[in-house]
């Protein structure tokens, strides 16, 4: 069927509705979503992280509610949309560039809401010639139209987020912000439709103290695929372009992300691989993990946890300057996605994983060069360690891993806090493995416990579990995967089992055990 549908330009970067549709490109239709939410409320709010089609969905909305029905030609709100009604738009981005100030983002608004007056032929000032306001530009819409006016905000907080390091002016842009959207509650008798799309979730409290009605649907199973490419949307709309590709790597590469509904591919991702056909990790390398990375380096966890993260609603829903837990801050920039709702008596609790192959191992490589001082002698021991796993040379990998946790010289680790956590030597171990984006399983369990991770290689499977020792090996590490049974998962799923237990010695600051023995042999 894909070979005989035409291929289309791909919308590589473009956030402009109509400039898709008029262009022969391909889309998504995001309008039953759209549809939906205009048929079942008013005011809301959606977090998504950077790069993921929030843009692009605003826009629709725009063209949706102004009433451009040509443009949705062949398209669910075709059908599906009172086409009689046209609203005034007030559409407010702050998505590009960076305010320098509180006052520079006032003057920032007072523009667009100065451009969105002369578009609209209104006056926006006040009655005694004084600032022009965001309550005054809707009325006079409203007064002019006669129908109620749509307010669609983009990228609300990118503002906030861009001195996220320095907390008294991202508190600033915070109050500069919240003065602006508290407007909109003032204003619910001339609107019909409020949208507000960004990265975080500021609390209720300091930024929409006024602005309390919004309806997040950032975790509504109904809209976990409103923005990104779900696996039927890659088989139908992409068909052309997937008729040659292996859809399970592409998968594994690049869908995951899920907000308790359907799991979705990044759009970023997809349109970039298959204009070059090549895995790589397009959305990462847009970004700028550097204050994560500070982050983690003052709260460190044990790497193979983050994908045994558990968060509820509140947690995960809840964004501070002053304020923010590892699993909000991961989870809202994308790094960590939901993997499994689990119910606790009657309250409701996520499991959190990465979402793909592309965003584990950009990570754990990024936090693997930040863990250790040398980032040349770390990037050329690194990919050994698949080269040696696939000649099946435990051997050599000890020694690789030996002489690379020696190379750290003493001085490191006096100056380096991150070094005196006790996780820190296995986190390193797992990050080495984890940026060469191999099958990795840490989430694993058996009856009697969980292992700290399996390696999955073809038709083999090598089980390790970490122990932190005083001075000398003591042997327990290799023994509890043989208590626990580790193995068994594997060994039914008839892999060659190899099971490597390893101690760290904290005072010698290396690797002292290393036990490793093949299938092994379960407690009776």
């Amino acid at each position: 069927m894909s070979a005989s549908l035409p291929r289309k330009k791909l919308p590589v970067g473009i956030q402009n509705f109509r400039e898709i549709r008029e262009g022969d490109y391909y889309y998504v239709d995001k309008t039953p979503f759209v549809c939906r939410l205009h048929d079942e409320g008013k005011y809301y709010f959606l977090s998504r992280p950077r790069r993921f089609g929030k843009s692009l969905l605003v826009d629709t909305m725009k063209e949706l509610f102004e009433g451009n029905n040509s443009l949705f030609k062949g398209l669910h709100a075709e059908k599906h949309w009172d086409w009689s009604k046209k609203h005034p738009v007030l559409r407010f981005s702050f998505g590009e560039g960076v305010r320098e100030s509180q006052e520079h983002l006032q003057q920032d608004i007072r523009e667009q809401v100065l451009e969105h007056a002369q578009r609209l032929g209104v006056d926006a000032r006040t009655l005694d010639g004084g600032e022009p306001s965001l309550r005054r530009l809707a009325i006079a819409a409203h007064a002019k139209f006669g129908r109620r006016v749509v307010i669609l905000v983009d990228e609300y907080d990118k503002p906030i987020l861009d001195y996220i390091e320095n907390e008294e002016l991202a508190r600033g842009m915070r109050d500069t912000l919240s003065l602006f959207y508290s407007a909109m509650k003032e204003l619910d008798a001339v609107l019909e439709f409020v949208l507000l799309t960004g990265v975080s979730k500021f609390s209720k409290v300091n930024l929409f103290s006024k602005l309390n009605n919004l309806t997040d649907i950032t975790l509504d199973r109904q809209f976990s695929a409103i923005c990104g490419y779900t696996e039927a949307d890659v088989d139908t709309v992409f068909a052309p372009e997937v008729a040659d590709v292996d859809r399970q790597k592409m998968r594994r590469w690049y869908n995951g992300y899920n907000w308790t509904g359907e799991a979705v591919y990044n759009p970023f991702d997809a349109l970039l691989f298959f204009r070059s056909r090549e895995y790589r990790a397009y959305w990462y390398e847009t970004g700028n993990p550097s204050f994560l990375l500070k982050v983690l380096r003052k709260r460190p966890v044990f790497l193979p946890d983050l994908t045994r993260r558990h968060a509820t609603y509140a947690l995960l829903s809840t964004f501070e300057v002053d304020r923010m837990t590892i699993e909000a801050l991961l989870f809202q920039t994308g790094y960590l996605t939901i993997r499994e709702e689990v119910l606790q008596g009657e309250m409701t609790s996520y499991r959190l994983g990465y979402p793909n192959q592309e965003v584990e191992s950009s990570l754990t490589a990024a936090l693997m060069l930040d863990w250790t001082p040398d980032i040349a002698e770390a990037s050329q021991r690194t990919p050994k360690v698949y080269d040696l796993l696939y000649a099946n040379d435990l051997d050599g990998l000890r020694e690789l891993l030996t002489g690379f946790y020696a190379s750290i010289p003493h001085q490191w680790y006096t100056k380096n806090p991150i070094a005196q956590y006790e996780g820190y030597y296995a986190s390193v171990f797992y990050a080495f493995f984890a940026s060469l984006g191999l099958d990795i399983r840490v989430e694993e369990s058996s009856n009697a416990g969980r292992l700290d991770m399996a390696v999955l290689m073809e038709n083999r499977a090598y089980i390790f579990e970490f122990k932190l020792v005083e001075n000398g090996p003591e042997g327990k590490a290799l023994g509890q995967i043989l208590d626990k049974g580790y193995a068994e998962p594997h060994r039914a799923a008839e892999r060659e089992v190899r099971c490597v237990g390893i101690e760290f010695s904290k005072a010698k600051r290396n690797i002292v055990g290393w036990d490793a023995i093949d299938v092994c042999e379960v407690k009776s």
